[in-house]
C-alpha cells in the first residue's frame, strides 16, 4: 500500500483551490518548480492523474475531484482537532462561540443563553451576521453553533444539522386604544393596516398565503427584517405588528402592547445550526438540549 504524503496533499489543496500553479506557489511561499514537482510525486504515490491543463488553468480530473473531496474532510478535521484542543488548554476558560443572526429575537436568544451566561467558569462568546457569514465562521471554527429563524439544507460537503429549538405561534399585536372594539380576524385587515415582515421571511409567506385565501388585501404600513426593528415599530406605530410574542413579551406583560389576535396556523422556528463534527463542543449539546426541554416544557 502506498504511504500517502500529507505534505503533497496541502500542496494539491492549495492548486485545486487557486486553479493555478503560479498562484498556489505564491500562496504557500514556494517556487513553482518545487511544486510542481511535489504534485507529480504525489499523482505518481496515487497512481492517478490529478489535473488537465485548459485553457492556461489547471483543471480537476475526475480522480482529482475525488482525491480534494477526501482532502477537504482531513484538513478540516485536523482543524476541528486543534480547535478542541485550544479550547481544552489548561490556562484558558471554557468557551462558548455563539454566532446568531442579526434578525433573530433577542429575547429568545437571552431565554437560551442565560444559564451559560451565568457561569463563572465559562467564557461565552456571541457574534451577530448574515446567516451566509455565520455559516462560513462555523465552517471555519470560528465558532461553534449558529441560532438561526431559518434552517439550512444539509449538504454533503459541509454537513449542517438543523436542530429544531421552538416554534412560537405569530400573533398581531397593537398599543392598547380605549374603546377599541374587539378585533375581527380576518375581515379587519381589509382597512386595518398592518406592519409585517420582509417578503423573505418565512413567517410573511404563511401570512400571505393566509391573506390570499381569505381573499383579502391587507394594506401594509411597513415591512420589517429586523426583530429588534420590529419590536420598535410595534411600540410607535398606530397600526398592526405581525410578530411572534417572544419578541415582545416584555411589552405584552406591561401593557404596552396587546394581543389582538394569535395566527395558531402560522408557526416560527429557531434553530441551533452545527456542523458534522468528530470533537463535538459539549456546550453545544447543552444548548440545544436546553432548547429542545423549554419546548417540550415542564415534565
Amino acid at each position: 500500500m502506498s504511504f500517502l504524503n500529507y505534505h503533497h496533499l496541502r500542496y494539491f489543496r492549495a492548486v485545486a483551490n487557486e486553479g493555478n500553479l503560479t498562484k498556489a506557489a505564491a500562496r504557500l511561499r514556494v517556487s513553482q518548480s518545487a511544486l510542481s514537482i511535489q504534485l507529480r510525486r504525489l499523482e505518481e504515490s496515487l497512481g492517478h492523474e490529478l489535473f488537465s491543463r485548459e485553457n492556461q488553468r489547471l483543471k480537476l480530473t475526475a480522480s482529482g475531484r475525488l482525491v480534494l473531496g477526501y482532502a477537504e474532510s482531513i484538513f478540516r478535521t485536523g482543524e476541528e482537532m486543534m480547535s478542541m484542543l485550544d479550547r481544552q488548554s489548561p490556562v484558558r476558560p471554557k468557551v462558548l462561540s455563539v454566532g446568531a443572526v442579526a434578525t433573530l429575537s433577542r429575547n429568545f436568544q437571552i431565554g437560551l443563553l442565560e444559564p451559560f451566561l451565568n457561569q463563572p467558569d465559562l467564557q461565552v462568546v456571541i457574534r451577530s451576521g448574515s446567516l451566509r457569514e455565520l455559516l462560513a465562521q462555523l465552517e471555519a471554527h470560528a465558532i461553534d453553533v449558529v441560532l438561526s429563524n431559518l434552517a439550512v439544507k444539509r449538504e454533503s460537503r459541509t454537513g449542517w444539522h438543523s436542530h429544531l429549538l421552538a416554534e412560537e405561534p405569530v400573533s398581531l399585536v397593537s398599543r392598547p386604544v380605549k374603546g377599541r372594539r374587539r378585533f375581527r380576524f380576518p375581515e379587519d385587515l381589509r382597512e386595518t393596516p398592518v406592519v409585517l415582515p420582509g417578503l423573505e421571511s418565512d413567517t410573511r409567506v404563511a401570512f400571505d398565503l393566509v391573506m390570499e385565501r381569505a381573499g383579502i388585501q391587507p394594506i401594509i404600513a411597513a415591512e420589517v427584517d429586523d426583530m429588534a426593528m420590529l419590536r420598535l415599530v410595534a411600540r410607535s406605530s398606530d397600526a398592526l405588528t405581525l410578530v411572534p410574542p417572544v419578541v415582545v413579551r416584555d411589552e405584552l406583560r406591561e401593557g404596552v402592547l396587546v394581543e389582538r389576535h394569535q395566527l395558531s396556523e402560522i408557526k416560527k422556528g429557531f434553530y441551533a445550526i452545527t456542523p458534522t463534527r468528530r470533537f463535538p463542543n459539549e456546550l453545544v449539546r447543552q444548548l440545544i438540549e436546553r432548547g429542545r426541554s423549554r419546548r417540550r416544557g415542564p415534565g
